[in-house]
């Protein structure tokens, strides 16, 4: 799976540039743009940092839960969705 469009939607929703980005994660703006177009192996690590940096655990959950990310980012409902999976799943189990 292809990560790269999906860190630059969330690093753009949250309002942050590549450089701001490289600034958090301790790595240079060019291997910042190197993971958002798929040229970089993305660690799990740099991906959990990632979400936590611009604020989005969500993404984490449906990614966990094989949602469509993408599609989720562009509409306001990816938390309400996933946040209704988790409520669902913790009421079976």
């Amino acid at each position: 799976m292809e990560f790269g469009s999906i860190l630059r939607k969330t690093r753009k929703k949250a309002g942050m540039s590549q450089e701001d980005m490289a600034l958090e994660l301790h790595m240079s703006i060019s291997n910042v743009s190197r993971l958002e177009s798929n040229k970089y192996e993305l660690k799990a690590a740099d991906l959990f940092k990632w979400l936590k940096i611009t604020n989005n655990p969500d993404v984490l959950m449906a990614l966990y839960a094989s949602i469509d990310v993408a599609t989720s980012l562009m509409t306001s409902g990816a938390t309400s969705a996933v946040t209704g999976a988790i409520i669902f799943l913790g009421g079976i189990l």
